[in-house]
């Protein structure tokens, strides 16, 4: 071989050498956040076992004095229900909760902080010193029913730094228990650009510097924040579930949602099918948690039970789509979401305010040309948690996300797959799918259906 094809040989194999150290580099540098939130969440089921956080939790607000009873228990358990927030410690019921397999968000151990307006916020740390707490855990007396502490809703940022101190502290003085705080929605109301905001309920002039400081000075593995839509409507829905899963992809985080069972209006009730949009939106978000408000009378109307602990008409809806949910999970906790997308929404003022931008048909690696002719879709983009290959979508079919229809819209989802296998379920179990010509697939779907497509390839 001549000296010069001997020098560009070298030459060569020095380039391939270089080439496979950045692909490994990168590799490692796209696995590494990966890997991190996985190892943060095993850490989280290793200390805190009681919330199997490897499942869909379904919780709801409230269960009062006079549905603590067994039969009542028993109920709260058929109804699909994992937890319930703000229980104190009624020896009696948590023993019922603890043979039912439901957990209990204790309150009342330590302060409810609620951060309120104006010369309230900021002031935690003053109103209730570290002491309070430590006095609070010295005297709890722990159940194996009880799986977290809640200790603050709808904080202002300015209490934020001292949350953080708190959140560290009470790890430590409840080991068996996560630390729960709520956040406020993106609707809260107060001043924003141009005005105080620190008078404010969130105290920062946007809600996205609002999510932003939580994440930098409060250390839970998971962002809570209620919703309610009725009040805030869909545009806003849309863009407070951007904001939090957008924040909770970065900083590895789980995204609970707090969302409506009863209504902040007396004269109507919330439907199943608005039920179903409300999960299945924040699903197709990457949501892991939904708890719902509120079981018995908590605030609002129109609640699971009657103030006489009757039922009414919410419990069977909630029992369905609670259902449905559980049915979900095994597949669905498979994976994370990587991005959500909005496919379809021309035409409708869906998206006006929400930062989200439509497209005609989504396409990856493993689906292409996707769409649902007449109906706006919300796509949640999947990988998988073990890291195997594997893709899956969570679609939330939005077409008629207030029920107004006098029955659930029917429409066609169409699809090209570039993967070896195909499969879709709902709720209800598999989804039989038509296989057409030149790779096209379609299924027959309705409004606020969740579903989970999965490929591999």
């Amino acid at each position: 071989m001549k000296p010069i094809a001997i020098f560009a040989a070298i030459s060569k194999r020095k380039q391939m050498k270089r080439t496979l150290v950045a692909v490994i580099i990168l590799t490692v540098l796209a696995v590494l956040p990966a890997l991190a939130q996985q190892q943060k969440q095993q850490a989280f089921a290793t200390k805190h076992a009681r919330m199997d956080r490897s499942r869909i939790n379904v919780g709801v607000y409230m269960l009062q004095g006079n549905a603590r009873d067994e039969a009542h228990i028993k109920d709260v358990a058929d109804c699909g229900i994992d937890f319930v927030m703000y229980m104190n410690n009624d020896t009696a019921a948590l023993n019922l909760f603890q043979k039912y397999g439901i957990g209990a968000i204790n309150v009342g151990t330590v302060p409810l902080w609620w951060g309120g307006f104006g010369d309230n916020a900021g002031t935690m740390s003053t109103v209730n010193p570290m002491s309070v707490y430590e006095e609070g855990a010295a005297k709890f007396a722990d159940h194996p029913a009880i799986w977290g502490i809640s200790i603050c809703d709808e904080p202002s940022c300015l209490d934020f730094d001292y949350l953080g101190e708190l959140v560290n502290r009470l790890e430590v003085l409840f080991p068996n228990q996560f630390i729960h705080i709520n956040l406020h929605p993106i609707y809260a109301p107060g001043p924003r650009e141009g005005n105080d905001p620190a008078k404010g309920a969130l105290g920062t002039a946007s809600y996205q510097d609002y999510i932003d400081r939580y994440c930098e000075n409060v250390p839970t593995d998971y962002i809570s924040y209620d919703f309610y839509y009725q009040n805030g409507g869909v545009q806003q829905d849309y863009a407070n579930m951007r904001i939090v899963s957008n924040a909770c992809r970065s900083t590895g985080r789980s995204m609970w949602v707090t969302v409506q069972v009863n209504s902040s209006k007396q004269e109507e009730w919330i439907s199943l099918n608005q039920l179903r949009f409300q999960a299945y939106a924040a699903l197709a978000y990457g949501a892991e948690n939904i708890t719902w408000a509120c079981y018995s009378w908590g605030w609002w109307y129109n609640q699971v039970l009657w103030g006489n602990g009757d039922k009414t008409q919410q419990y069977d809806k909630l029992q369905q789509v609670n259902r449905e949910l559980h049915a979900l999970s095994p597949n669905y906790m498979k994976y994370k979401n990587d991005s959500t997308f909005c496919i379809g929404f021309k035409g409708t003022t869906m998206l006006l305010g929400s930062g989200m931008e439509t497209s005609p048909v989504y396409s990856d690696g493993h689906i292409t040309d996707l769409v649902a002719p007449g109906c706006p879709l919300l796509v949640g983009k999947m990988s998988r948690r073990d890291g195997r290959r594997g893709r899956a979508l969570f679609l939330c079919p939005a077409s008629d996300p207030y029920d107004v229809a006098p029955e659930r819209l029917r429409h066609t989802l169409r699809f090209r797959a570039r993967c070896g296998k195909i499969k879709i379920s709902d709720g209800s179990g598999p989804i039989e799918v038509k296989r057409l010509k030149g790779g096209w697939y379609e299924v027959p779907i309705a409004a606020n259906q969740g579903i989970l497509i999965e490929s591999s390839r």
